[in-house]
């Protein structure tokens, strides 16, 4: 992503990334279940680092595991500086895939958030090592308890979405979205216009406009926008 995509981007909502993707017939773009862990924090924008789990299996789903070369803790170690971790927990909200120190680690190495449609453990201490992070509760047993880490950095499913490596995450108040990298320039600079015309469609809500006509504009609405673009 250019720096200049990247400054359009992040003044653009998840609100109107989905309706921008919404044109290009892209209706799985927002994560159902991720939240905010701490909301009023900026929009964050960045690379999305894929990891996945599945059911947990006995024999494989145990504490011994956090130490072998498949393991959240190695994964970790891979995730590039200003990436977001995207994690597949199939929706599981028992178990917390990631605690206090694993988060951590990953603001240590400066990863930019972490979003899951899984649960966290150890709240107080998430919040207290700087990580963003946007996930669908808060769960007390530890990630075996219901699910096995199998690997990182593939394609995966999150709340819904499929997610690719590399794919953009924008995540805000709102949610989290995935916009394909084939369309990133096309919902960054057309999302910044659609933001200018809402912000000019507010202040004639304001003044009493009607809606019909205003939102989606007729050709006289559209008429007065133009000339207010060109004042501005």
């Amino acid at each position: 992503m250019s720096a200049t995509t990247f400054d359009i981007l992040r003044k653009v909502t998840t609100a109107t990334i989905t309706t921008m993707l919404l044109k290009k017939g892209i209706r799985r773009c927002w994560m159902h279940g991720p939240k905010p862990l701490a909301p009023g924090g900026p929009r964050l924008i960045g690379p999305a680092f894929t990891l996945r789990f599945v059911p947990a299996r006995e024999d494989l789903a145990t504490p011994e595991s956090w130490g072998k070369p498949i393991s959240t803790r190695a994964a970790i170690e891979a995730m590039p500086e200003g990436a977001i971790a995207v994690a597949d927990a199939m929706g599981v909200t028992t178990a917390g895939i990631f605690g206090d120190i694993l988060c951590a680690r990953m603001h240590k190495r400066r990863v930019m958030a972490l979003v899951t449609d899984g649960a966290m453990r150890d709240k107080t201490g998430v919040l207290a090592s700087g990580l963003p992070v946007w996930c669908a509760g808060v769960a007390a047993p530890a990630s075996v308890n219901g699910l096995t880490f199998v690997g990182w950095n593939e394609p995966i499913g999150c709340g819904g979405v499929a997610v690719f490596p590399d794919d953009t995450i924008v995540a805000d108040d709102d949610g989290a979205v995935v916009i394909p990298r084939d369309l990133l320039d096309f919902v960054a600079h057309e999302g910044a216009e659609h933001e200018l015309y809402e912000s000019w469609v507010f202040t004639e809500v304001e003044k009493g406009a009607k809606l019909p006509g205003l939102y989606p504009p007729n050709d006289e609405a559209k008429a007065r926008y133009a000339a207010w673009r060109k004042r501005e």
